[in-house]
């Protein structure tokens, strides 16, 4: 039977293992050909022109002349953009601004070792940071209009998200200087993304207004979007092997090495804090939004209730006090159990335990006008709700209205049963609001018309009539009442 097998597969022991051998330098082939195109399609060392990059770094170093006017200036059109809160005039600001060169020029001068490269852009970054924040300061202390928009409180909270940008964008500014004929349109973006001008506009903002803390956050994102752009400028130009100044005393290289890798650390460690602290705001606003999608937004009013889902306000903090506060309208109150189960179901979710849920609702009233007023209010107002100043400014608005209104209101089945009462003539009463004007004022007078018995005399239509409005009258407190 195995001599069958054999004839019938003739396949020897050494074609065997030839054919092994042959996959196996097939496999290595593969992998080198792979390895070769990887190696063609990164490789920046080919294209790069290490002269010509060094020359046009130095170059963009100094600060003066047409550069300090072209500074000033865009300083100028970008502390405009903030106040205007208007991103295309910032971002015009920035692609004119030439602050990238001292930067690059410190970053330069660490991976080549040129101390007196280093001194120069150090002494220019001096310059460029004093006239940036003094113009700043000076726009925003002299001009009128001075609001906080969110185009300045943007830049007042960095945190490791702002690293990672500057760094990436340093990385991407670098290789596009090296390259042989350089790359503008990165250049422009990653002056864009890296968003030098704004922080210095903002920190002259701060001091314009004496708000410490705006300055210091905004200087804190600065200093952080140099050193890292400053840092991706070292790091490329090590890649890219650029040749090292030689001096007398090789360990200036490694001391001022150690002293930019150090630096770089300990500018890390705050943003690091500030990106765990925004992340628990995140994961905390994400549980309370689901909280809200899962009571309120699914509870099913039985009559003319309303939730007001733009006026649900979610305060975070850190540090204890959180709340999450509901806004309903309307005549129906929701039920004390339902609000309970709510309350268990936060306390399911991880963050939201010691959160206060707080349910705001509309009081009962037969009043439809008051509830059709709400809503015609809520929609005109919902989009000018930007803050919490305006929430508070249209409640209270809204409250001042609605007691208006309900000292305004007829109570007309009570009215009519007492008119029934006191004036046995009275076959029917109906009431309407009449609108009038005489062309100076427009005003709203409540109408009474009322309809006699048949056999009730004119005499005593008359005398009726005129009791009955004076009862209205002193009734409803309301001198305006008229009866027909």
């Amino acid at each position: 039977m195995n001599e069958e097998f054999n004839e019938k597969n003739p396949l020897s022991d050494a074609d065997e293992e030839f054919s092994g051998e042959q996959a196996k330098k097939d496999f290595q082939g593969f992998l080198g050909s792979t390895k070769k195109f990887l190696t063609d399609l990164l490789n920046i060392r080919k294209d790069t022109d290490q002269e010509a990059t060094k020359q046009a770094i130095i170059a963009d170093i100094p600060f003066k002349g047409h550069t300090i006017w072209i500074l000033i200036c865009s300083i100028f059109i970008a502390s405009v953009g903030l106040n205007a809160n208007s991103t295309a005039v910032v971002i015009g600001a920035m692609l004119i601004s030439p602050l990238m060169g001292p930067i690059l020029g410190v970053g330069m001068s660490i991976a080549i070792n040129d101390i007196d490269t280093l001194r120069r852009s150090l002494k220019n970054f001096a310059v460029m940071v004093v006239y940036s924040i003094l113009t700043a300061y000076l726009f925003f202390e002299f001009f009128p209009l001075r609001d906080e928009s969110s185009e300045l409180l943007a830049r007042t909270e960095p945190d490791i998200r702002d690293v990672l940008i500057a760094f990436f964008g340093g990385f991407a500014l670098v290789i596009a200087r090296a390259k042989k004929g350089t790359v503008a349109t990165v250049i422009f973006g990653v002056a864009i993304a890296t968003a030098l001008m704004p922080p210095l506009c903002t920190v002259g903002f701060g001091l314009a207004i004496g708000n410490w803390e705006y300055a210091t956050g905004a200087m804190y994102l600065f200093i952080i979007n140099t050193i890292f752009i400053a840092l991706a400028t070292v790091i490329v130009l090590k890649l890219l092997r650029f040749p090292m100044v030689r001096y007398m005393h090789s360990k200036k290289r490694l001391y001022y090495a150690r002293i930019a890798t150090l630096v770089s650390l300990l500018v890390m460690i705050p943003a690091i804090i500030t990106f765990y602290n925004v992340w628990q705001e995140s994961r905390y606003m994400r549980q309370a939004q689901d909280l809200i999608k899962q009571t309120i937004e699914v509870y099913r009013f039985k009559d003319r209730g309303r939730y007001l889902d733009n006026l649900t306000k979610i305060s975070y903090n850190r540090e204890g006090g959180s709340s999450i506060e509901l806004v309903c309208m309307g005549d129906e109150l929701i039920p004390d159990n339902v609000i309970a189960s709510w309350n268990e179901q936060k306390n399911t979710f991880s963050r939201l335990e010691d959160t206060e849920l707080k349910i705001v609702q509309g009081g009962r009233d037969d009043s439809e006008i008051k509830f059709n007023y709400i809503n015609e209010l809520y929609e005109s107002k919902k989009a000018e709700l930007l803050n919490k100043d305006e929430r508070i400014n249209l409640l209270e608005s809204e409250l001042a209205n609605l007691s208006k209104l309900s000292a305004k209101q007829i109570p007309f089945r009570q009215i009519s049963a007492e008119a029934k009462a006191n004036f046995e003539n009275l076959d029917s009463i109906g009431f309407a609001y009449t609108i009038t004007t005489d062309f100076t004022k427009i005003d709203t007078i409540p109408i009474f018309e009322v309809v006699w018995k048949k056999d009730t005399k004119k005499r005593d239509i008359k005398e009726d009539t005129q009791k009955l409005n004076n009862w209205l009258k002193l009734r409803l407190n309301d001198n305006k009442v008229r009866v027909k």
